[in-house]
Order: C-alpha cells, then structure tokens, then sequence
C-alpha cells in the first residue's frame, strides 16, 4: 500500500463500512493456496451486492486498491493483494433460478455446489466443474475462468456465462449481456478491437485451454464482442463482479466411466487425442503415485486395469445401449488396456474423489512437500504426449519430481513440484525452472496456465507465450478499464515478479523458541486448497459451526505459518492470535483422513499448548478434565468415593461450585461414576496371572481408569460379546491410558509419561501374541497416531499393531452376529476412530447383522474437554449432523458410540442413552433402553 494508505481506510471506515484491520485477519487473507504471501490493509466482508457496490466505489475514489476474493482457493496468487481485500463469500443468494430456460442469477458468494443442488432438484446442473467446486465460489469461477474435469463435454465458465453485473476500475457500473449498454469504457474497447483484429485473430482463441493473458479472441465481432465472455479470467483485474447469469446444462440420465491403463502418463495422453472422438464428458489423467499418496484413505481395492498411468474416460447419455457400444468402441480403439466400463455411481465416485484430491495429493507425493509453482499449462492435447515427455526430461535436468495428472483430453497438464524454495539457490533454481517451462510450453503451441490464471505465478511469463505487440494490447485493455491500476495491481499488467512473496522461505529463519522440524513440516503441510471449508464431512466441525476463517484447518494453518515467519504476528508461544485461531480447534484430527494434505491441527495445537503453558499455570480444566484418568484411577480405587462423588454432582449447589473449581461451564452435567469398578464387576481373570496355553483363543481387555471407574456395562456387555465369539476374555491387571486427554490439554512430557506406563503393562501381553481388545477408540488411536511423536520407544510398533477395536477382532474370527433385521442403528462413531483407525471395519460387521444403518458423518461437538468448556460451540456441532440423524430415525432407532464422549453428547442433549457396539450386539434393542 502507498503511503497515507492507512489514512484513506480510515476515511473509508468513517463512511460507515466495516473494515476489520485486526493482526488475526490480515493473517487468514494473507495466502490462498498459492505459493505466496501478500499481506493485505484491511478486509472488508459485505453483505449485500448493494454494500460490496459502495464499497468499491469508495475504495476506488480513495485509491485504495481492491482484491476481490471469494473461497480463497486461487492455486495462483490471485486472490491476495497489499490493499483492501474485498471477501465476497456472505454474497450468497441465488436470486432466480429458470428450470425451463436453464439459466440462474447469482450474487458472486455462491458456492459453485450449492448452484448444483438448487439446480439439481430440477434436473440441471452447473456446465464446469472445478475440483473444488463444494468451496469455491462463482465470481472465483469467473475470476479465473475455471473449467474443471467436465469442462470437455459442458464448456468453461465463459462458455457457460450469459451476462454480467460489474463495477469497473472507473467506478462504472455495467449489465453485460445480449446487447451491450452504450458506454464510454465498451466504445473505447470496441475501437481497441477494431484497430487489433489482425494480432487477436492470430494470438489468440487458438485452442480450448488458452487461459493465459486476457481472452481478448470474445471480443472479435464474428464472437458477438462478448464483454461478460472476455471479463471471464480477467482475475479481477479489470472489474469486481456483483452478480452473473449463467448457462445451466442438463444432468445426463446415465454415466459410464471407462479407466484405461497405460505403462505411463505419456502413453496415456498419446491416446487423449484419439478418445475425444468418441464425444466423452471428461479424460482425466490419473497416475499411480497419486493412489500412493492417498494409500488408506481409498478402501478397498480401486476398479482399475493394470498400468502406471490411466485415462478416466466419462461417456454421458440417455440410452443404455448407445452408451455401452460407445464404450466398447473405444475399449477396441485405444491403446491401452481398457477395464470394466463402470455404471455404478458409487464406484465412480471413488475414482473422481481420488482425482478431486489430486492437488493435495501431489504435494505429499515424494520425498519432499511439493508446491504449485508450475501448475497447469496446457497445449493442444494432439501435442499433449510429447510436451510431458519433454516437460519430464526438464523435471530430471533441474533434480526435480513432480506427478503429472490433469484434464489430458483438452491438453491441461496439473503438477506438483518439490522446490526448494527454503534458500535463496531453491528460489533461484524456482525462477530457472518456471522459465524454461515457460518457453517449452510456447515451443509446444501452449499456454502457461490452461485453467487457473497468471496470477503472481505466471503473469511475468506472459513475454514468453505472447508477443510485445500483445502485451501492450493488454496495457491498454488494462488502461481502458482500471486506469489507476487498482483492481488486483501486480497480477497480468505490470506483474509483480514471480519470485517475490513467496510464504515459504521464510520458515527456516524463525525466531520461535524450541521450535521443531515437525512443527514447521506440520503447519506447511497446508496448501490451502480449502476441502476444509465444505459443508459435508466431519471437517472441520467448527468451521462448519462458524462459517469463521479462522476456525478452518486452512485458517488455523495460516496463522501457525504467521507464527513461525515472526513478522505479523509475534514469534510468541502465547500469542493472542495463535490462542484465538485455536480456541475453537475440537482436535477431532478429521483433518487427518479427510484434508487432502493429511494435515494435523490437532498435533499442532497440542504442541502449541505445550509450549504455551511451559513452566506456568495453565487453565483450571486441564488440571480437571485433562488430567481425567488419574481422578478417576482414584475414585474408582477407594470405596465409598464413588457414592460420595455421585452424592455431590447430584446436589445442585455443590455441582455448580465443582463445575466453577474444575472449570466447566455449569450447563453441564458431571459424568457419573459405578459404585463397583467394572474390573470388579465381570470378575474376570487377569492376563498376567493365567498360563495362556491352557487358554482357548485368549483376548485381553485394556480398560482405562476412566471407563473402569464409570463405565461397568461397557465391559460387562463386551465381555459377553467376546465369549459368544468363542474366545476368552482375559483382564489386563493395571489400569493404564494412553494419555489422550493430556495430549488435547498440550500436557506432552505427562501423556509421555504415561505412554510408557502403558507400554509396560501392554507390551508383555502383545509379544506374547495375545491381541489385546480397547474399549475407548480414542484410546487405540492415540497407541497408533500419537505416539510416535512422543516417544522413541522400540515397544511401541508392536502394542500399536496389537490394540485392537471389538470390530477388528470379531472381523477376524469364525463369529456370526446376531440378527437385527427391523432395528435402525443411527451410528456416531467417535471422531478418532473414523479418522485414525477407520469406521469401514464397523460398517461392514454391522451390514452383516441386517440392521438399517445411517452413519453419521460429522462430530458429535463433544470431544472431550471442548464440549464441557464450549457449552454453546459444542450444541452448534452437534446441531449439524448428530441431533437432526438422531431426530430423523425417531424415537424407537437405537443410538450407537463408542466413543463416551459422543455417548455423554447424546444424553446431555436428548436425555437419550447411546449403548456401545458390545451392548448392541449382546442386548440389541433393549440396550437402549
């Protein structure tokens, strides 16, 4: 910003708009999922198409300059800027919605999936599909011109764009459509054109994915001088978008995706060109290092023929049998080995998911993180096998991996490369690179973006692809429409260069104390591609709660980047913005499973708390509810105590003073403890003190404090379970955890502690070979997640693989379960458990019971602590998936958790009892009861 910048977002601010300055936004809307830092003034968040209208007017009359920004999710740099970043994702009416002439109106917050649902119920949908289309918004959509997989068979977004509202540069508001408005800015573009036919007619339009540089070829009168067509792409550079119209297309009645395996990615799109002949909806270019990186997440076995490299070809039609002799055509035309035509839209779904997450994906597909610097150029796709050979022999040269994937049937190539842009050689080595790529993608006929923009990433490479005669063409286009140069400066016409502002150097450099490696690797592993901001899933609850930045995974990662630069926000372990970016973090580690990335807040903040809090007081709930186990070890030990704690949770008075003491918020109940410790109460022998080879098929429980002091039906019913099974349940003899309640508290060197605690008492009993059978899933999955980063103990490999969930020992063994045919399970499996250890294991013995199962796939919003110190958050979370699944299957529907924590939520909430997997399966509808 200029200087004197502060004083006009003062006057801007007098005016009556909301300007937040605070350090914590300017550190979320300081990067997208670009490769760049840009620190803006001020953001500005409107909430009507009316303000965002004044605002802009008024930012342009004070020279402020204007960043529009929708979901963030720009892979180019083109949604951050120094001055005024206007948020416009509160702007989210759908204003009309026209069935019959497939059109809708939209404000430019829109998310591009909520188009789709509203459109969907009359069957239509949205022509382009980007792979964040669940986030991204639909003046993003128009910033960039985004395409998407199906962009092949339904168009780009400027080909699905019917008209537009803007505000200009000049503060000029133009309808853009059929029929252009008289206007002195469209008279002087029209004669700009006029005098350029020659040059626009041979530099540009010249194939699909021609993304870079300004779509000047919609201007050419045999194109209509389509000004709504050309502003698509223009990121924001020449216009801030208010409202679109747009196309909507018809949702084909029947899909059939066809995979065609090949040796390798170049084999693969040899073929590209040959198969858009046979009229497909979409080729997508898959290869095997992205299916790697996923590794777990994909489940059972993928529907793909052998290969190291796939076309994912979408044939899309009405008749069946049209559709399949199509498809077998092209299985006999290509080259490859084509597999089984795939008609079931679930098994599809598995393929697109995985192909959606390719960009988090890439990045953690080496040895190091990789980045998207050079993202998405595109040629011709008849040259598509040849660019990506010469572009791999570039990759060699330079030491550089990157795995190719992309929209190979319109010649877009999508790459993730490891540079190593943590020293001043990485970043230079970067600039090499990015130009020589540049020139080869020139020498193949192409572009240097095919899909998301210049932006800070390629603006500077437009001299490589265009000639000085274009480039001016562009000046004056840009003079023509923002001639102060305040709609996104830097990006397209006098480009910042592309090796400034990069986020990621900086990192090595920080003045943060007792920082680790770990810590820098975990808060980077971030790209910001934004899954995190979907309505769907289990991440990230809060956000969902919220509709904040802040509360996102990407959000919370941005601010621990800020941590560790040191420059915004103080390299402090207490900040103020680091506390308030994670107070609201449920550390339900959703973010594990389901972020591309495999990012873990949880992990991050658990350290952050730990740091913060090192030698000082901490907050009174980490000395109640964080150190939870070793209370109840003690009350559970001692008779009486559990009737006199009971007796003083029970008296209204005296709850509310223990509530205050232990810091819990006092709208909640206290947890009730068993008069008789379940260990006592099943009478079983222990696992220490039995010779094991007079034992048939021995198991042993692990049961913690907690659950031995409050939970004696848990192991009643599972010991029950586990006899029915033909095995033998054994205890074992000491009650140990594994510390995750001090790992959510930042209480690391006690949950260590306890760790081995645990190891010793575990480890006997799984070199033996006797598995051993957890009752709480957080629990089993602190042994298999967490504690490899606390502590360096050869034993821990060995109890990790023998801890076991009642699922994955009655999977295992010759069992057959109860019929529970007629009964509805609503399941809420604890959040850990679906992230960490899997639920598929779950799922499946339950379908093999006959039950109607409805799975819950969001939080419960307990999660421990959080739920018993956020009372109002904690209602919210569960507001959104757990209370409306509960309320839907209706009163009669049997509740499952296994997780207490999602059993206590139910019963605070609904006053209902959740029974356990054990319960279920011994009692079946009376455990309810």
């Amino acid at each position: 910003m200029p200087a004197g910048a502060n004083t006009a977002l003062d006057r801007l601010a007098a005016q009556g708009f909301d300007l937040d300055r605070t350090t914590l936004t300017r550190a979320l809307y300081g990067g997208d999922a670009s490769l760049y830092r840009v620190i803006p003034a001020a953001v500005a968040r409107p909430t009507s198409v009316d303000e965002l209208a004044r605002l802009t007017r008024a930012a342009l009359d004070a020279r402020i300059a204007i960043t529009s920004r929708g979901s963030g999710t720009s892979i180019a740099g083109n949604a951050i800027g120094t001055g005024l970043v206007i948020d416009c994702s509160k702007l989210t009416r759908i204003t009309h919605l026209d069935p019959s002439g497939r059109a809708a109106i939209v404000e430019p917050g829109v998310v591009g999936g909520r188009l789709n649902a509203a459109a969907g119920r009359h069957g239509l949908r949205l022509g382009p599909d980007p792979s964040t289309i669940d986030r991204c918004t639909i003046g993003g959509m128009i910033g960039n011109n985004a395409c998407g997989a199906r962009a092949l068979g339904y168009g780009r977004t400027s080909d699905n764009l019917l008209g537009l509202e803007v505000i200009t540069g000049t503060g000029d508001r133009l309808s853009l459509g059929a029929g252009q408005p008289h206007s002195p800015i469209l008279d002087a573009l029209q004669q700009l054109v006029a005098a350029n036919l020659g040059l626009i007619r041979t530099e540009f339009g010249r194939f699909s994915r021609q993304v870079s540089g300004y779509a000047l070829e919609h201007l050419l009168p045999e194109n209509g001088f389509n000004v709504a067509r050309f502003l698509a792409g223009s990121e924001g550079t020449l216009a801030v978008v208010l409202g679109a119209r747009l196309r909507l297309v018809p949702v084909p009645r029947l899909t059939t995706l066809v995979p065609i395996g090949y040796p390798d990615m170049a084999a693969a799109a040899d073929d590209a060109a040959l198969v858009t002949g046979f009229g497909p909806t979409a080729i997508e270019g898959l290869d095997r290092r992205l299916l790697q990186a996923a590794g777990d997440r994909l489940g059972p076995g993928l529907p793909l023929p052998p290969g190291d490299g796939w076309l994912l070809v979408e044939l899309a039609g009405d008749d069946p049998a049209e559709l399949q002799e199509r498809a077998q055509s092209l299985s006999r035309a290509v080259h490859g080995l084509a597999g089984s035509p795939i008609t079931d839209p679930r098994q599809a779904d598995g393929l697109w998911r995985l192909r959606a997450d390719a960009a988090g994906l890439a990045a953690i597909s080496g040895a190091r993180p990789s980045h998207a610097g050079w993202e998405d150029a595109a040629v011709p796709v008849a040259a598509l096998g040849g660019y990506l050979r010469a572009f791999e022999r570039l990759l060699a040269a330079h030491g550089l991996h990157g795995v190719p994937y992309g929209h190979f049937g319109e010649g877009c190539l999508h790459v993730r490369i490891d540079f190593a842009l943590s020293s001043p050689d990485g970043v230079a080595g970067y600039r090499r690179f990015v130009e020589e790529a540049a020139d080869l993608a020139a020498e193949f006929g192409g572009s240097a973006s095919g899909e998301h923009g210049d932006g800070r990433a390629r603006s500077e490479l437009l001299a490589r692809q265009y000639s000085p005669a274009a480039l001016n063409l562009f000046a004056a286009v840009k003079q023509i429409f923002d001639p102060n140069n305040l709609l996104n400066p830097g990006v397209l016409v006098e480009p910042r260069p592309l090796d400034l502002d990069l986020r990621r150097p900086r990192a090595e450099a920080s003045r943060l104390p007792r920082l680790r490696p770990e810590f820098v690797e975990q808060a980077h592993r971030c790209t910001g591609v934004g899954k995190c901001l979907t309505p769907d899933g289990a991440m990230c609850p809060s956000y969902q709660a919220t509709g904040a930045e802040q509360d996102s995974t990407r959000g919370r990662a941005r601010v621990l980047q800020e941590l560790i630069d040191g420059e915004l926000i103080a390299p402090d372990w207490r900040s103020a913005e680091v506390a308030e970016a994670l107070e609201l973090c449920l550390s339900c580690k959703a973010c594990v499973s389901e972020c591309p990335t495999g990012t873990d807040l949880a992990a991050a903040k658990s350290q952050v708390l730990d740091e913060a809090f090192r030698g000082r007081l901490r907050p009174r709930v980490h000395y109640s509810l964080g150190r939870l186990q070793t209370w109840a070890g003690l009350i559970g030990s001692l008779p009486g105590l559990p009737d006199l704690a009971n007796a003083t949770l029970a008296a209204s008075g005296l709850r509310r003073l223990v509530a205050a003491v232990a810091g819990v918020d006092h709208r909640r109940r206290l947890p009730r403890f068993s008069r008789r410790p379940a260990h006592r109460r099943v009478g079983l022998p222990f696992v220490d003190r039995t010779e094991l080879s007079t034992v048939p098929r021995p198991v042993a429980i692990w049961i913690d404090p907690f659950t031995d002091a409050a939970e004696a039906e848990q192991l009643v019913a599972l010991t029950q379970v586990l006899g029915q099974a033909g095995l033998t349940p054994l205890l074992v003899r000491r009650r140990v955890d594994a510390g995750v309640a001090l790992i959510s508290t930042g209480q690391r060197r006690r949950a260590a502690r306890a760790l081995r605690r645990t190891l010793d008492v575990l480890h006997p009993i799984a070199a033996a070979g006797v598995p051993i059978v957890g009752l709480e899933p957080s629990e089993i999955a602190a042994l298999r997640h967490d504690a490899a980063s606390l502590i360096a103990d050869p034993r821990l490999e060995a109890v990790a693989a023998g801890v076991h969930t009642l699922a994955e020992i009655l999977s295992t063994s010759d069992w057959t379960p109860p019929d529970l045919s007629g009964l509805t399970v609503v399941a809420q499996p604890h959040c850990h458990h679906a992230a960490v250890l899997g639920w598929a294991t779950d799922a499946a013995l339950l379908a093999r019971t006959g039950a109607r199962l409805v799975t819950i796939e969001g939080c419960c919003g307990m999660a421990g602590d959080f739920g018993m110190t956020h009372y109002d958050t904690s209602v919210a979370v569960a507001g959104l998936h757990l209370l409306p699944a509960i309320e839907a299957a209706g009163p009669d529907a049997i509740v499952l958790a296994d997780g207490f924590s999602c059993r206590y939520q139910v019963a605070d909430l609904r006053g209902r009892s959740a029974i356990t997997l054990a319960e279920l399966l011994v009692g079946g509808p009376t455990s309810g009861s």
